[in-house]
């Protein structure tokens, strides 16, 4: 495949900098997904499959809690 592309590039040189900005994508996109697979919260242990059951009780959970005063709203949509 980068054989058939380094001919194409040699006939149309215009598409040189589309074939760079290709392979740069695809090697970010490579470097992201081994990073993400090596990460705390992926297990690849196949005797225990489940890893939060190796956790502390002092383990920090990422939780995230969404509120919404009601009372602080003054409208419920726009005048008209």
């Amino acid at each position: 495949m980068i054989k058939t592309m380094f001919q194409h590039a040699k006939k149309h040189p215009g598409l040189i900098p589309q074939f760079f900005f290709m392979m740069l994508g695809i090697g970010g996109a490579g470097l992201y997904l081994i990073r993400l697979s090596r990460g705390p919260h992926v297990s690849w242990d196949r005797k225990n499959p489940e890893p939060w059951s190796k956790l502390g009780p002092t383990y920090q959970y990422k939780l995230v809690a969404v509120t919404t005063d009601y009372k602080s709203l003054k409208k419920e949509g726009p005048d008209f």
